[in-house]
Order: C-alpha cells, then structure tokens, then sequence
C-alpha cells in the first residue's frame, strides 16, 4: 500500500504545529526538507508527522531542541545513553523546581511584609526589587 506523502500545510495540520515550526525545524536539520520538484509542492513522508509529534512530546518534557536533535541523532538502538540523557534532565529539572521553591518562599516573604506593613507609602516588594541584590 503507498502511503500518502503530505505538503507542508497539511503535514502541519496532521501534527498539529505550524508550517513555520516546520519550516524552523528544517532550518535547524532536525527534519529533512524533501526536494522541491519542478512543479509543484515538496511532499513530506508520512514518518515526518511522527517526528514532529516526538520532538513536541520532547519539549514537554523540557528537553530543549538541541538536546532533541541528539536524541534524534542516536534513534532506538542506544537506550543506555538515551536514559543518561533522560537522568541528567531530571536532575536539571529537580533544580529548577527547587530554584522555584524558593523565589516563592521569597515573594511570600515580600506579600506578607506589604500585608503586614502600616505605611502605605513604601511597598516592601517594590523596594526590594528596586534593589542591587535579593
């Protein structure tokens, strides 16, 4: 059975990004361009929809498209560094998430010192971003 290939606007729809995502990942090598015929449209692969579904489920996951591109580059047979590559994100995401523990314990320190202040005409958070340091 011969599968139908796609042109960018309908690949796009099918993958559900936009043709100038397309477009960028092609500038970035991380999909292939098809060569443009003499007349008519390029016409992409139907495999390229599932290359466009994995790298968006990628990002979610907070890989950044360089970091995809190397993925993409090993493919299946190399699960082991895969998984390295997947441990060293969670550790980079762990300290995210601690980084942003703590700017929120910060501004609830700053809410409750504007909540708790008497003088109106000086707000705790502003003068404390309006500083050099936190």
């Amino acid at each position: 059975m011969n599968t139908p290939k796609l042109t960018i606007g309908r690949l796009a729809r099918v993958a559900g990004v936009n043709v100038e995502t397309v477009r960028y990942y092609q500038r970035l090598g991380i999909i292939k361009e098809p060569p443009k015929p003499i007349e008519g449209y390029r016409l992409y692969p139907p495999q390229t929809v599932e290359r466009l579904r994995f790298i968006k489920r990628a990002q979610q996951l907070g890989f950044s498209l360089k970091e995809i591109h190397g993925l993409l580059e090993m493919g299946d047979g190399h699960c082991d560094d895969v998984r390295k590559r997947a441990e060293e994100k969670r550790i980079q995401i762990t300290d995210q998430i601690k980084d942003l523990n703590a700017l929120r314990t910060t501004l609830d320190r700053l809410i409750q010192q504007c909540d708790a202040g008497q003088d109106k005409a000086h707000c705790p958070i502003v003068e404390t971003l309006a500083e050099k340091t936190i």
